[in-house]
């Protein structure tokens, strides 16, 4: 897989650990395409978390509209933004502990950070991830903080990062939700759920 997937790093497009944190946190049902739309219009405005912080929420919530569930990501970014200028001197936390700790955030997003920004071991475990690693037999569990145990378990820390981005990857080219593309698998001879 990961012979694969060599270079697997997030397409979110960022230049600071504050940009990816938003940008992910806009990520969740919504593509990395569109969000990387919004937020290259919404990088210019917002420049760091008192910016975000100090938002408008309507005002926000129509610039980021098309990333859908607006609302409640635009409650999230300007309360995450909050806790970082209130009890992190506005400076994005660089520990899965702390950055959980800010509103809004959860492990997947936590993690994204830690891994793309920070070089830090980190599972990102999202749809894909989730998908991919059920098929394969990784894990028997559906929720997302196990299924990160699960592969945790499985690989030495230098390989959680790089797989797990190589497992999106792969969810997304070729071991889809509705119609896997089996024949074209990497590890179809290893799958248990294969279908070629």
């Amino acid at each position: 897989m990961l012979r694969e997937y060599p270079e697997a790093k997030t397409a979110l497009k960022h230049r600071s650990a504050l940009q990816l944190l938003i940008a992910t946190i806009l990520s969740a049902q919504c593509t990395d395409e569109r969000v990387n739309v919004v937020t290259m219009e919404l990088f210019r405005k917002y420049k760091t978390a008192a910016d975000f912080a100090a938002a408008a929420p309507n005002e926000l919530e129509t610039e980021i509209h098309s990333v859908g569930f607006f609302r409640q990501k635009t409650r999230s970014i300007i309360q995450c933004c909050k806790d970082i200028v209130e009890e992190h001197g506005n400076r994005v936390p660089d520990t899965i502990e702390e950055l959980t700790s800010l509103r809004g955030v959860g492990r997947k997003t936590a993690n994204v950070v830690l891994s793309n920004v920070h070089g830090r071991p980190a599972v990102v475990v999202d749809t894909h991830v989730k998908r991919v690693a059920l098929r394969l037999g990784l894990t028997r569990n559906t929720d997302p903080d196990r299924i990160e145990q699960d592969i945790m378990r499985l690989l030495p820390g230098d390989y959680w990062s790089p797989f797990s981005g190589a497992l999106i990857l792969h969810g997304r080219a070729v071991c889809a939700a509705r119609k896997p593309r089996c024949q074209a698998c990497v590890v179809e001879n290893l799958c248990p759920s294969s279908t070629a």
